[in-house]
């Protein structure tokens, strides 16, 4: 079973020689004794010895069918970071493979960082780019986060919550990009259990009820089948698939609706012996009972990018309940476990051999996308967003598939193929017809970009484009186009000025004195003081008092403060944010993500108006990311206590009274209403909105929890993008 813990050498090694019978196996008892000695005295926050950490990361590397080096260096992977082992110990005992497997995950531990958030990215960056070198340092990783989501509980409530947090946005996606169907569902739930104590328990209460109410059900379905596959003379193993709780929540939230709702569907999984039966099987199950439109899809024929292959289908099966069904076969099974782990084939630092390099182009380019993002927030942004995406299957005029995040459009399609494609497209066609720039494409569109030379990226692009990649070089076209006008308007506004002051401008603008006044005030060019003159930071006045004036020997110009920084109020409704540094600058949070203490907060100066304050994560800022010059760092002044309005919305059973509930749970969280907005659907919901009063992230979660709690809610969320 994936979630058997190994707790002792000999179950390891015994897992070891179960898959791989002439394993070096007293590589593994070295590394094991090893790590005994470093880890010796030290224990977990459970109390158990240390040791049992790294021993049961070895452990689910086995269930990866790792090679011995893997488990090795998964046995020693803490020994850097927590232990007086070093470097050069390990490589004289293990080799340099082990050494290079165990630094890939060792986190970067001497470098000061100003928050959590950016020494967790730094870490990140690492790994992945780690994953160009060998894919199992990956590997290693993702099952130690397993193990230790396995045994959050002993950690204090925040930081089990900011742990299983990041394990959703960034280890789950990545064990499922990697095709580790059992790793990504165990982290999910996991995650939902450290998020949503509450709903996970009561959630698997109602699941396990059900299952023993249906079980009859499902049984009766799978001898059918079983029956009508051997009458039919094809092979099949036919059994129940088991439960993804965090699945059903997601299912829940996103299709608003209840449990039992969601819950009718009986999942059934068909393994077969060849790809033509898995076929035939399916044609077997269509003639049994009538298919529901839309619900089939063929990943055999169009294999995802983590190797998963697979028939899916819905029917309307007995007493006229539907019925889920996947057909696959045994090797496509030990690859939707296993994923890349179980197609890898190791030789020297775990690269991967010439026969299967197609197969595994989304790692390189993963890789390459994201190694040239020097900015830490900008690079786990994008890394999120190509993780974390349902995708179509799209095809170039020759045929070639690629696969594309949902609702990327022609845009992203271009940057895919190649950059200047991307900077030089002015249409596209879809099936023979033109379309929109931003129109998105759909699974099984054979898209043509139609180029001119004179053509290049524009900024509204940005609001539609969906890939990391295209995002990425759009506003490095664009940055390095404002550069080029902050030069322009910045060398226009000095020539004004030395004419103003009677100094001659081509003179002066060649001058080396100004050279060197630029230099020590911090620019290392002429085009950088004019680009910070462009973009307001200095004043071009300044600059030319710094030539009309004598200078004091040994004494450098000062550049003056920006003039976006000229601005010393602060209304009293926004006192509840202070600049990093002590700047004092015109504040005003943001309207369209309306940040409450808590969030992750980001400002951006906006000429003539200050500084406006975003939540990271906020599309408008996105939109913005490409100038990081005007970004600047902030942080909340929980000195001085305030409310702030954000808005909730509900989705419950349109019944009577669930108004009433929900009015008295936000007031009895202590949180005011100031807006309600109510509405029902046609299946029998009530969608209510709205908008209160609290004081930071920690009681809008208590106001949440209290909501939650109520008869009748099927789903609460916060709104982030809304109006007043």
């Amino acid at each position: 079973m994936p979630n058997e813990t190994i707790t002792d050498l000999d179950q390891l090694i015994s897992r070891v020689q179960s898959y791989n019978p002439n394993a070096d196996v007293e590589l593994v008892r070295r590394a094991y004794a090893f790590s005994e000695k470093a880890h010796a005295g030290q224990t977990r926050r459970s109390g158990e010895p240390y040791l049992q950490h790294p021993l049961a990361v070895a452990g689910v590397l086995t269930m990866l069918r790792s090679d011995v080096t893997a488990v090795a260096a998964a046995l020693l992977h803490d020994t850097l970071e927590d232990t007086l082992a070093t470097p050069d110990e390990l490589e004289k005992e293990f080799g340099k493979d082990v050494v290079h497997l165990v630094d890939g995950v060792t986190k970067i531990g001497k470098i000061p960082f100003r928050n959590y958030e950016e020494k967790q990215a730094e870490n990140f960056r690492k790994m992945v780019l780690s994953m160009a070198d060998d894919i199992r340092v990956v590997l290693i990783k993702l099952a130690d986060r397993l193990h230790n989501m396995r045994t959050l509980e002993h950690l204090p409530e925040a930081r089990r919550k900011q742990i299983a947090q990041e394990t959703l946005e960034i280890y789950a996606p990545l064990a499922n990009r990697l095709g580790i169907g059992w790793m990504k569902n165990e982290l999910e739930d996991l995650c939902l259990k450290a998020l949503k104590p509450d709903a996970f328990a009561e959630l698997k209460m109602r699941v396990a009820k059900r299952d023993e109410e249906r079980q009859q059900y499902i049984q009766d379905v799978i001898q059918f089948v079983k029956q009508a596959l051997t009458e039919a003379g094809l092979k099949g193993e036919v059994q129940g698939r088991p439960k993804h709780l965090y699945g059903i929540s997601q299912k829940m939230e996103r299709q608003a609706v209840s449990f039992d709702e969601v819950y009718d569907l009986a999942a059934i999984r068909i393994v077969t012996d060849t790809k033509m039966n898995c076929y035939a099987a399916l044609g077997l199950i269509h003639s049994l009972w009538r298919p529901v439109p839309g619900r089939f899809k063929d990943y055999i024929a169009i294999p995802k990018s983590n190797l998963y292959q697979s028939l899916h289908t819905t029917v309307i099966g007995p007493k006229g309940e539907r019925v889920e069904f996947q057909i696959r076969t045994e090797e496509m099974h030990r690859i939707s476990e296993y994923g890349f782990a179980a197609h890898w084939k190791y030789k020297e630092h775990g690269t991967i051999d010439n026969q299967e390099g197609k197969a595994f182009s989304w790692l390189r380019q993963f890789v390459e996308w994201h190694q040239d993002l020097a900015d830490n927030r900008q690079f786990m942004d994008s890394v999120k967003l190509d993780l974390f995406h349902d995708v179509v299957y799209v095809f170039t005029p020759k045929g070639l598939v690629k696969e594309m995040p949902l609702g990327s459009t022609p845009v992203d399609f271009a940057y895919a193929i190649h950059t200047e494609i991307g900077d030089r497209c002015v249409g596209a066609k879809a099936n023979g017809k033109i379309v929109p720039l931003k129109h998105q494409l759909k699974s099984g569109d054979t898209v043509e970009i139609l180029t001119s030379s004179t053509q290049v990226p524009h900024k509204d692009w940005l609001k539609f484009v969906r890939t990391s990649r295209a995002k990425t070089k759009i506003k490095h076209w664009l940055k390095a186009e404002q550069q080029k006008r902050s030069v322009e308007v910045g060398r226009r506004l000095l020539e004004r000025e030395f004419k103003r002051q009677d100094l001659p401008p081509a003179q002066m603008l060649k001058s080396d004195r100004l050279l060197e006044a630029a230099r020590k005030s911090g620019f290392d060019s002429l085009d950088e003081l004019a680009a910070a003159i462009g973009y307001g930071r200095v004043a071009a006045s300044e600059v030319a008092s710094w030539l009309s004036a004598p200078v004091a020997a040994g004494a450098p110009p000062v550049a003056g403060a920006p003039v976006a920084e000229r601005a010393p109020a602060v209304k009293d409704e926004e006192r509840g944010v202070k600049v990093k540094g002590g700047r004092d600058l015109l504040m005003q949070l943001s309207r369209c993500c309306n940040p409450v203490p808590g969030d992750r907060i980001m400002g951006y100066i906006t000429r003539g108006r200050g500084l406006t304050i975003h939540a990271v994560g906020c599309p408008n800022l996105d939109a913005l990311d490409y100038d990081r010059d005007r970004l600047v760092d902030v942080e909340w002044d929980f000195t001085t206590p305030s409310t702030h309005p954000v808005k909730v919305s509900i989705v419950a059973v349109d019944k009577p009274g669930v108004l009433a509930n929900v009015s008295s749970s936000i007031s009895g969280a202590e949180a005011n209403i100031t807006r309600a907005e109510i509405a029902t659907s046609e299946n029998r919901k009530a969608i209510l909105d709205f908008v209160v009063e609290v004081q930071d992230t920690a009681h809008l979660e208590r106001v949440l929890k209290a909501i939650e709690r109520v008869e009748g809610v099927i789903t609460v969320r916060r709104v982030r993008a809304w109006h007043e």
